[in-house]
């Protein structure tokens, strides 16, 4: 079987393992041990296998990702620029408006303590932004039997908001968070009358 084939019937932890193997150095300690410290954090973090070959922890969207070079580990966290960072740890990428990232050479030690708080601080801020997809959902569901149109254009009508990728980053996380609340607007937009649909138009408009 050719390694590509491998690659793509592996597990990401199992890549996340043979990666941490195969670098055998500091690099491989660093990203083993940030890697423990993401799953203390937050223990429900997903790993994910991205861009041939990045690790990447994600939970209802991307937290950070474990990069390795020759000669620095790159923990980027996807919506940097909009967490908190008292204790300094971004040191790199710190020019754009969306990433900020951390980069760890040889002999550094990571600040534990202040990187758990990122990582819960990176999963807070991204529940946040899934919570207001889950509202548009909703929405959808009920302007749809509210108009008395089919259920499926409510999931339609979800699609066309284009906030799932927002929210929720790519990936089998994002499938399965898209597949939860398409759920959401299915089951609304088949269970709700037209006028307890109006009724909620009403409560939630003001």
């Amino acid at each position: 079987m050719n390694k590509s084939a491998t690659t793509k019937d592996e597990s990401p932890s199992r890549l996340i393992d043979a990666r941490i193997k195969e670098l055998d150095d500091w690099r491989g300690e660093t990203l083993s041990h940030v890697r423990a410290l993401i799953k203390q954090a937050d223990p429900k973090a997903v790993e994910e296998w991205k861009w041939r070959g990045v690790p990447v922890w994600s939970h209802d969207g991307i937290i950070c990702t474990g990069e390795t070079y020759k000669s620095v580990v790159k923990l980027t966290f996807a919506k940097g620029a909009s967490l908190k960072d008292p204790s300094g740890l971004f040191n790199s990428s710190l020019e754009g408006n969306t990433r900020r990232a951390t980069d760890i050479h040889e002999g550094d030690e990571l600040d534990e303590q202040a990187f758990k708080a990122l990582v819960r601080a990176a999963a807070a801020l991204n529940r946040s932004a899934a919570r207001q997809v889950e509202a548009h959902a909703m929405s959808a569901a009920v302007a749809c039997r509210s108009s008395g149109e089919p259920a499926a254009y409510a999931e339609i009508d979800l699609r066309n908001l284009g906030g799932l990728n927002a929210a929720a980053g790519s990936g089998e996380a994002a499938n399965q968070h898209y597949a939860a609340i398409a759920r959401i607007v299915r089951d609304a937009a088949e269970s709700m009358t037209p006028d307890e649909a109006n009724t909620y138009m009403a409560k939630h408009s003001t």
